[in-house]
């Protein structure tokens, strides 16, 4: 982070407009690039033992076993990583170089990159900015985009897909060499690691559309608006592959994976083959219902992110600092205005 981002609890450009753009769109571009670092960083370590290692995203060199593990969920699965990684790069990439040009600070969290990383072979040893051997994910976004009379904007709540993963610390990615048998540990990794894709997609699903609605600039909102269903391609792909996750029980620590077209799930609420947005309440009850994204509400959209990302474990280990950093990002983005 520049200097001028903490001083004074403002950024130094915060009293008039840089190269056209006012304060809010600025700050809301700059927490978005730190949004997509935070998304490259934790797609660079799936890319790393998952994925596919190449000029276009260097790093690691694959855990065959974890790889077999994912290529249950989809035969494409390593491909898929490889190119959701290549994008979140193309996305924070993009936006820096925009506030540069319009003399705006880039964001930059490297000083932030501290954290311990997998030491299972094919993972980098370097530091990284967010935890993926810690999770506790969120797969109430399954039930919330089948539901037809629901909606979070109304303050509805949607039940868990997978209960367990919302109850405990669960890695996505091996820990170590250990962590690769027995068959169903690793399985069960992947499978923690399909769901979080999704719900890591799903918040840029909903984060564009709903900071684009605070965006004064009309070029500003074109980059949300053409960035933004990216994040949406990114999820409907990741939607569909969480679905084929086998049911099965963790030997090691108990985490069941249900299957989801059976008692006591099963029905609208959990089949796996509807992974298109069901039509549900948009706007007003008065309405008919609507295929929509959801949520899109732009109240506190930002730090709803940063949240979310928080509740699900990837932070854990970071400092102080980090949180006062991101946090403060996410209030100035929410405080814009049109």
């Amino acid at each position: 982070m520049g200097a001028g981002l903490l001083a004074g609890g403002l950024p130094a450009f915060a009293e008039f407009n840089s190269g056209g753009l006012t304060k809010g769109d600025a700050a809301i571009l700059r927490f978005l690039a730190a949004a997509e670092i935070i998304e490259t960083d934790l797609w660079q370590q799936y890319n790393e033992l998952g994925g596919i290692q190449d000029s276009e995203v260097p790093g690691g060199s694959g855990s065959p076993a974890y790889i077999k593990a994912l290529q249950v969920l989809d035969g494409d699965m390593p491909q898929y990583i490889h190119d959701n990684t290549e994008d979140e790069m193309s996305h924070f990439t993009f936006i820096n170089a925009y506030l540069v040009a319009k003399g705006v600070d880039p964001v930059n969290l490297d000083k932030f990159r501290t954290l311990p990383g997998s030491k299972a072979t094919g993972a980098q040893q370097i530091g990284r900015l967010t935890n993926l051997m810690q999770l506790t994910v969120d797969t109430s976004w399954w039930t919330r985009y089948r539901s037809r009379t629901k909606n979070p904007d109304f303050g509805d709540t949607f039940p868990q897909a997978v209960p367990g993963l919302s109850k405990g610390q669960f890695p996505a990615i091996p820990r170590s060499d250990a962590d690769l048998t027995p068959k169903k540990h690793i399985q069960a990794i992947a499978n923690t690691a399909g769901f979080h894709f999704a719900f890591i997609e799903q918040g840029g699903t909903s984060l564009y559309p709903s900071l684009a609605q605070r965006v004064s600039n009309v070029e500003v909102l074109r980059i949300l608006l053409s960035i933004g269903p990216t994040e949406t391609a990114h999820f409907q792909t990741w939607h569909d592959k969480a679905g084929n996750a086998p049911a099965l029980t963790d030997p090691t620590n108990g985490l069941v994976f249900p299957d989801l077209n059976s008692p006591p799930f099963g029905g609208e609420d959990f089949q796996t083959n509807l992974i298109m947005p069901e039509p549900t309440i948009f706007l007003s009850r008065k309405f008919p219902p609507v295929s929509i994204v959801r949520p899109t509400s732009t109240a506190g959209a930002a730090m709803g992110a940063v949240k979310a990302l928080t509740d699900d474990g990837l932070f854990i280990g970071q400092s102080k600092e980090f949180f006062a950093t991101l946090q403060l990002l996410a209030q100035q983005a929410d405080a814009a205005v049109r």
